[in-house]
């Protein structure tokens, strides 16, 4: 029989969840707390609010907020000698993706020592990691409940992948409150981004009965909210839909791990410094053309999810349907651009394709990618 692992952390999800920060964060043992945000979360007063509630609970923090949005080794080196300096002992995230990655980053130096590329790769974290508590406050990443860092190596300019089942928060805390205070640009990046993990873990080499729920579900939420959501960033219902679906696009991609897609955006956003997002939007659908043959079935799978209709089609057809599919809400939603858009030009092409042929997510893509055939793919996005 076939053995597979699920990992997930605590999960408390709910309009007001916030308010649970104090109590999840003493649960865990933690008596003095290391708040990683960054300057648009602090001036929505979201982490004023978990200040109170950690306050509330008995709780002194330090704030750190020294990051980009594209989180960098430098950062993170900066912010793991301010945690050592302060005598916390533990770690909480309220942010998006970056605050997140960049929380994780620094349990992993300030207990692991060295530098972050010794921790590159797949489960190469040997030391425990302090406790985690996360708060997301974007509807996309899903760091909050993955085994996943990425963090941008400034010498050799490309995101590094950290996979580690170590990487788990110890609670998620996710508050669909949080997601009114983002613009519509961010809220349609980042739900291209759940989009993209959905189906990139259900396509995965490594996908299994548990991932596929998962994803699948996610790929349902998002084609029904996501237009929703950005045309409305007061619409709550739609709100709580797209956290849902990044929630379980997170939990998919974190067991199941990712394709050619992530592989190549982490090349791209370590080079322009691009809104991950926008970067998968401009990838995916030629990603999803050159996997397509692999596993048409899934691909079928897919389209059905994302509410298309294929009765009467072959396999092929149904399947061509799910890149369809995404090419109409990318476009619905104001992201349909070409990476020349996005600033990439062509002759940084062939480094990044051989960076991307090295990058973890690879591993798992449903169908073998060599340089030459990354290299056409990025052509194709341009």
């Amino acid at each position: 029989m076939e053995i597979s692992k699920f990992v997930a952390p605590e999960i408390i999800f709910g309009r007001g969840s916030l308010s649970q920060i104090g109590e999840s964060v003493v649960r865990i043992g933690v008596s003095k707390v290391f708040l990683v945000s960054d300057q648009d979360v602090i001036s929505s007063g979201w982490v004023d609010r978990a200040v109170e509630y950690l306050q509330a609970a008995g709780l002194d923090s330090v704030i750190f907020s020294s990051l980009t949005t594209n989180p960098k080794d430098c950062e993170v080196s900066e912010g793991t000698a301010r945690y050592l300096e302060s005598g916390c002992d533990g770690i909480v995230s309220v942010g998006g993706g970056s605050p997140t990655d960049v929380a994780k980053a620094i349990a992993i130096l300030s207990s692991n020592g060295g530098q972050l590329r010794d921790y590159e790769g797949i489960n190469r974290i040997i030391m425990p990691l302090p406790p985690m508590v996360i708060v997301p406050s974007t509807a996309g990443a899903g760091s909050e409940v993955s085994q996943f860092t990425i963090i941008v190596d400034t010498e050799r300019k490309l995101k590094m992948s950290i996979i580690s089942r170590s990487l788990i928060p110890d609670i998620a805390i996710v508050d669909p409150e949080l997601l009114r205070t983002k613009d519509a640009k961010l809220a349609a990046a980042t739900g291209v981004d759940a989009l993209t993990h959905g189906i990139e873990s259900y396509v995965s080499l490594a996908a299994t009965p548990l991932t596929d729920i998962h994803a699948l579900k996610a790929l349902q939420l998002i084609s029904l909210n996501l237009r929703r959501a950005v045309a409305d960033r007061a619409d709550m219902e739609a709100n709580a839909s797209m956290a849902m679906a990044s929630l379980t696009a997170g939990l998919a991609f974190s067991n199941a791990i990712l394709g050619a897609a992530h592989a190549m955006t982490h090349q791209v956003d370590g080079l322009l410094d691009q809104h991950h997002g926008e970067t998968n939007a401009s990838i995916l659908p030629h990603v999803m053309r050159f996997n397509l043959t692999a596993c048409p079935e899934r691909f079928r799978d897919i389209a059905i999810a994302m509410g298309e209709d294929v009765t009467g089609l072959d396999l092929l057809s149904a399947a061509e349907r799910s890149i369809e599919a995404v090419q109409r809400l990318i476009a619905d939603i104001g992201l349909a651009k070409g990476l020349a858009q996005l600033g990439l030009e062509e002759k940084y092409i062939p480094l990044l394709s051989r960076n991307a042929t090295k990058d973890a997510c690879l591993v798992t893509n449903p169908r073998s990618a060599t340089c030459a055939d990354i290299e056409q793919i990025f052509l194709a996005a341009l």
